[in-house]
C-alpha cells in the first residue's frame, strides 16, 4: 500500500514540475547567470579564476537552491491540496518526501550537471570539475531539507516567500564551508573523503528526519 501511494505521488509530483517548467527553469538561469559573470568580472587571469572556482559555483548553487523552495508548500495550502491530504489521512510525511525529491531531481541534479562548466569558464582541470560535482551532489540534499524547514515555517507567514532565504541562507552556511573545504582539499593533494563522507552522512539523516518534521509543521500550519 505505501509503494502504491508512493508511486502515485511521485508521478503526480513528476507531471506536476514538468508543467511548471518556468517556476524550475528560472533558477538554473540565475545559476548560469552568477557563474558566467564571475569570469568577465574579474578578468582573463587563470590562477585567479581557479582560485574561485569552487566558491563562485558553490555560491551560485546556494542561490539558485534557495530561490527554488519560497513556493515548495504554498500553493498546495491555498488551492486546497493540503488540506484534502490530512483530511483523507494519506501519509503526508511521504507526500513531502516525494514533492522533495522531485524537486531535487529538477534543481540540484541539474545544477550538478551544469558545474561541469567549470572547467571552460575557470579552466578548472576536470578532475577538480568532477570532484565539485560530487560535492553538490552529496551537499544539495542537506540544503534542500534546511530549506524545506524553513518554507513550511514561514509557510502561514504574511510575505513568507520574503523570509525564507533570510531563515534558509544562515543555516545552509556550514554546508558551503564543508563542502568547498572538500573540493579544496582534493585540489592541494590531501584526502577529501572524511569531509565529503561526513557530509554525506549527515545528508542522508536529514533526508530521514526532514519529511516528517515539515509533515508535522505542515498540519499544524494547516490546522491554524
Amino acid at each position: 500500500m505505501m509503494n502504491h501511494a508512493f508511486k502515485t505521488m511521485l508521478v503526480r509530483e513528476w507531471h506536476i514540475k514538468r508543467q511548471g517548467a518556468v517556476q524550475w527553469l528560472f533558477p538554473l538561469m540565475i545559476f548560469l547567470i552568477i557563474i558566467t559573470l564571475f569570469p568577465l568580472a574579474v578578468g582573463s587571469e587563470s590562477a585567479l579564476l581557479l582560485r574561485l572556482a569552487t566558491s563562485a559555483v558553490w555560491i551560485a548553487t546556494l542561490l539558485s537552491l534557495v530561490m527554488g523552495v519560497d513556493d515548495l508548500f504554498k500553493m498546495d495550502m491555498d488551492n486546497g491540496t493540503l488540506a484534502q491530504l490530512v483530511a483523507s489521512g494519506a501519509s503526508l510525511s511521504v507526500w513531502v518526501f516525494t514533492r522533495l525529491l522531485v524537486h531535487w531531481l529538477f534543481s540540484a541534479g541539474f545544477v550538478a550537471g551544469l558545474s561541469l562548466l567549470a572547467t571552460p569558464l575557470f579552466n578548472m582541470p576536470i578532475n577538480e570539475t568532477l570532484m565539485l560535482m560530487l560535492s553538490i551532489i552529496v551537499g544539495s540534499p542537506l540544503m534542500l531539507m534546511l530549506s524545506a524547514i524553513a518554507s513550511s515555517l514561514t509557510l502561514s507567514l504574511k510575505n513568507g516567500a520574503v523570509l525564507v532565504p533570510l531563515v534558509a541562507l544562515p543555516m545552509q552556511l556550514p554546508v558551503l564551508i564543508f563542502a568547498t573545504g572538500a573540493v579544496d582539499l582534493y585540489a592541494t593533494g590531501l584526502n577529501a573523503l572524511p569531509t565529503l563522507a561526513l557530509l554525506g552522512a549527515i545528508s542522508m539523516i536529514s533526508v530521514i528526519i526532514t519529511p516528517w518534521v515539515v509533515a508535522q509543521i505542515l498540519k499544524m500550519a494547516w490546522s491554524n
